[in-house]
């Protein structure tokens, strides 16, 4: 299987403070790239400065309060997926408002982790998941890459039999 060089961890936290502990968490600057922003705007501004898609990205989006933010935060996931839409999203949100937000937010996220005491661990998780994911994906290609030249290379040379064995019957 192949291996990713390095993750792109997007952080959305208006308070810094889980951004911090995914900082400690995900420390290995050699594996992961950490980047946290406070507003969505630096949030999709820095999203669409990195252009690299060879990089598996995962965007982590924390809501602090769930009330009015259902709507902002389909938008902004939207807005993610328009900039990138091999961009993988996480959100992090409030344990009592859990039931809530999963019913206003059907699509486009990829993962719902409630924010409490293991929110870091099964954050660390479900990245580790989904560069799984992303890892297949481009097993998948390389694949599907190498059976389609398989069948071009195959074809080509049954062709050439054939035209060999029609203009050369001594030979066969």
């Amino acid at each position: 299987m192949t291996k990713i060089n390095q993750v792109h961890l997007f952080c959305l936290d208006e308070h810094r403070t889980f951004s911090e502990d995914v900082r400690k968490r995900f420390a290995d600057t050699s594996k992961y790239r950490v980047i946290s922003t406070s507003s969505q705007h630096e949030f999709l501004k820095t999203l669409e400065n990195e252009k690299e898609h060879k990089f598996c990205k995962v965007a982590v989006i924390t809501v602090y309060e769930a009330k009015e933010q259902g709507l902002i935060i389909e938008n902004l996931a939207q807005a993610v997926k328009k900039t990138d839409p091999a961009a993988w999203l996480i959100l992090v949100y409030p344990v009592e408002k859990g039931e809530e937000i999963k019913k206003t937010i059907k699509f486009n996220i990829d993962a719902f982790i409630p924010r409490n005491d293991n929110a870091i661990i099964r954050l660390h998780n479900t990245v580790k998941r989904l560069i799984g994911w992303h890892n297949l994906e481009i097993s998948r290609k390389r694949r599907n890459l190498s059976l389609f030249l398989l069948l071009v290379i195959s074809v080509l040379a049954a062709i050439l039999l054939l035209v060999g064995y029609l203009k050369y019957p001594l030979y066969f």
